[in-house]
C-alpha cells in the first residue's frame, strides 16, 4: 500500500477531535465540499443523524446540549447550508446552551476574491456566537477545534462556530498532529465576603423571595435550592427556562413567572423587599416585570456577574459555584423566614386552574383542559417541549414541573419550531423517558419535515399540535392590544394524513375525552406518532381579561 493511501486527511483529524471531546451525534446534511468529513464519520464512535433542513441540526444540537451539558454539533455545507443553521444557533446562544456549529467554506485558494457561493461566514456567524473563526490550515484544527468546545461549555455556555475551507478539510496531514487533551474549567467557591454582605441584606429583610433561572438548571443546584429554601423558609419562583428546578409541588413554590400579563406569581415578587435570584439572566424574562419601581435590592448568585440593567440593581454579587454559594449563604444567614398567605393563594389559584381543566369537556379543547391531559400522561422525569406561541403560554404557566430540563421552551431568542427537531434530540439524550413535543400547527409546519428523519433514525416521540388555524398568541395579542387581529388564519393539511405519509402513527380528537387515551397510547408506542387535537383559543382573552382584574395584596 502507498504512503499516500495510508496518509491521515485532516477530516479524519477532525473527527478525532469531535471523539476525543465526547462527541456522540453530529446532525446535519452533507455538502460537496464537506464529504471527506462525513466520510471520515463512517469510520468513528459518532453517529452522524442526517436531517431535512440544516435548521432542525442546529435546534437538536440544541435541545442535546442543554440536555446534557456537552455541547451538541450541528453540520452543514458552505453558503446557504450554513446560513440555514444560523436561527438555532442564534437560539442556542440566547438560551445559554453549548453548541459547536461546523460548515465548511470555498478553499483558501479563491476565498479572498468574487466566486462562486463566497460569503463571509465568520462575519455573519460573529454576532449569534460566543466565538466564530475560520481554520486556516490542518495544523490549527488540533487548537481551533479544543478552543470551540471550551468556549460552547464555559459558563455563560452558547454556541460557536468554526468553518473548514474544502481544501484544507481535504489536505494531507503533517506527522505528529493529533487532538489535544481536554482541560476542564472546574467550579469556584464563592467569595466569603460577598456571602458575608448577602447576609448582611437578608439580616435586615422583611419579604425575601427567590427567582431561580436556568444557570440554576446547568449548575445542578436544584437540590441545593430546595435545601436552601427550606432552611431559611424562602418563597421560590422559576422562570420559563428555570421551570423544574424547584419542585412545584413543593410546598414553599410559587410556579413560573414570564407571562405576558401580571400573573399570580407576580404578586409574590410586588411584596418583597429583597430578590434572591439564582442562575437568573436577563433574556429570561424582563427584570422590569418584577422590580418596576427600582426599590428591591438584588442579590445575584451565579457563575458570573450580572448583565447591566436599570430594572436590575445587583446590591451584592455572590459569584462561583451556585449549590456552594446557596450552602455558605444558608449558613452565614441566622434566622428563618415565615411564609404568609401569599404563596399558598398563589399554589391554590395555580392548582385550581388545573383542576379547571381536567372538568372542561367542551369540543374543540380548552387550553386548560390539554395541559391537564398532558401532566396527566406524562411522568414526573418526561421531557415536554413547548414551541413557541400560545402554546407556550399556557403550558410554561400552568405545566406543573418537578425535575430539572423536564419542560423545555425558547425563551431567549423564543423561536417558532424547535420542538420536533429538539424531540428528537431529547430521545437520544435519555431514550429511557418519554418524549413529547407540544406545538401549534403553525410552529408544527416550520420543521415538521423532521419526521422523516425520526422514522428513519427509529427515534421514538410524540407530537402534539395544537390546531386553531391561525398564529394564535399573535391572534391573542392583537386582540388584546387593538380589539381585532388580521392576517393570522391560514389553512391546515390533514394531519393525519400528513403524519402516515412518512410513515409515523396520525390521531385526530373528536371529544375531550379522547385526548388523555390517546397520549397514553402514542406515548407508550416506540413509533413516531402525531396527534392531532383542535383546541378553542377564546380562553386567552378570558386569561388575560381574568388577571388583569386581579388586586393585591393577597
Amino acid at each position: 500500500m502507498s504512503a499516500q493511501a495510508t496518509q491521515r486527511t485532516a477530516a479524519q483529524l477532525i473527527v478525532q477531535a469531535l471523539e476525543a471531546e465526547g462527541v456522540e451525534y453530529v446532525f446535519g446534511i452533507p455538502g460537496e465540499e464537506n464529504i471527506h468529513f462525513v466520510d471520515a464519520l463512517n469510520d468513528s464512535s459518532i453517529r452522524y443523524v442526517l436531517v431535512r433542513h440544516e435548521q432542525g441540526a442546529a435546534f437538536m444540537a440544541e435541545i442535546y446540549g442543554r440536555l446534557t451539558g456537552k455541547a451538541g454539533v450541528a453540520s452543514a455545507t458552505l453558503g446557504p447550508g450554513a446560513i440555514n443553521l444560523q436561527l438555532g444557533v442564534a437560539d442556542a446562544t440566547t438560551n445559554s446552551t453549548p453548541v459547536v456549529a461546523i460548515t465548511a467554506q470555498v478553499g483558501l485558494d479563491r476565498i479572498y476574491k468574487e466566486s462562486h457561493q463566497v460569503v463571509d461566514l465568520v462575519s455573519l456567524f460573529r454576532p449569534i456566537t460566543k466565538w466564530s473563526e475560520l481554520a486556516p490550515s490542518p495544523q490549527a484544527l488540533p487548537e481551533l477545534i479544543r478552543k470551540a468546545f471550551k468556549t460552547a461549555q464555559t459558563e455563560r455556555p452558547g454556541a460557536v462556530y468554526l468553518a473548514i475551507p474544502e481544501d484544507v478539510e481535504s489536505a494531507p496531514l503533517p506527522e505528529g498532529l493529533a487532538p489535544l487533551p481536554l482541560n476542564v474549567v472546574r467550579p469556584q467557591d464563592p467569595s466569603p465576603s460577598q456571602v458575608a454582605r448577602a447576609a448582611e441584606i437578608l439580616a435586615t429583610a422583611r419579604r425575601p423571595i427567590v427567582l431561580a433561572g436556568h444557570g440554576a438548571t446547568r449548575a445542578g443546584a436544584s437540590d441545593a435550592l430546595v435545601r436552601f429554601s427550606e432552611k431559611l423558609g424562602l418563597p421560590v419562583a422559576t422562570t420559563f427556562n428555570g421551570k423544574g428546578v424547584f419542585p412545584d409541588d413543593h410546598r414553599h413554590a410559587l410556579g413560573a413567572v414570564g407571562f405576558m400579563r401580571h400573573d399570580y406569581v407576580n404578586f409574590g415578587f410586588d411584596e418583597a423587599d429583597v430578590l434572591i435570584t439564582v442562575g437568573y439572566e436577563l433574556q429570561e424574562f424582563d427584570p422590569v416585570k418584577i422590580n418596576p419601581a427600582r426599590d428591591k435590592k438584588i442579590i445575584h448568585v451565579h457563575r458570573f456577574p450580572a448583565e447591566v440593567d436599570d430594572h436590575y440593581p445587583v446590591a451584592v454579587g455572590v459569584h462561583g459555584d451556585i449549590a456552594r454559594s446557596l450552602h455558605a449563604l444558608g449558613d452565614a444567614v441566622r434566622r428563618r423566614f415565615t411564609m404568609n398567605g401569599t404563596g399558598e393563594k398563589i399554589r391554590r389559584m395555580l392548582r385550581e386552574e388545573l383542576e379547571q381543566g381536567r372538568e372542561e369537556n367542551g369540543f374543540p379543547l380548552s387550553p386548560r383542559r390539554v395541559v391537564s391531559d398532558v401532566r396527566e400522561a406524562m411522568g414526573r422525569e418526561d421531557i415536554v417541549l413547548a414551541d413557541t406561541g400560545a402554546v407556550k403560554m399556557w403550558m410554561a404557566r400552568m405545566y406543573p414541573t418537578y425535575e430539572p430540563n423536564t419542560m423545555l421552551v425558547s425563551n431567549g431568542l423564543s423561536s417558532m419550531g424547535f420542538s420536533v427537531p429538539g424531540a428528537l434530540a431529547a430521545k437520544l439524550a435519555h431514550p429511557r423517558r418519554k418524549v413529547l413535543a407540544a406545538t401549534g400547527d403553525g410552529a408544527f409546519l416550520m420543521n415538521s419535515q423532521e419526521l422523516e428523519t425520526a422514522v428513519r433514525e427509529r427515534i421514538p416521540f410524540v407530537v402534539l399540535v395544537w390546531e386553531d388555524g391561525a398564529y394564535g398568541l399573535i391572534e391573542w395579542k392583537m386582540d388584546l392590544e387593538l380589539g381585532r387581529d388580521s392576517h393570522v388564519a391560514f389553512g391546515n393539511p390533514d394531519f393525519v394524513k400528513y403524519a402516515e405519509s412518512f410513515g409515523a402513527r396520525g390521531y385526530r380528537i373528536s371529544s375531550a375525552d379522547e385526548l388523555l387515551p390517546t397520549l397514553r397510547k402514542a406515548l407508550a408506542d416506540d413509533v413516531v406518532s402525531v396527534i392531532a387535537v383542535p383546541v378553542d383559543y377564546s380562553a386567552n382573552l378570558g386569561l388575560t381579561d381574568k388577571l388583569g382584574e386581579l388586586t393585591g395584596p393577597f
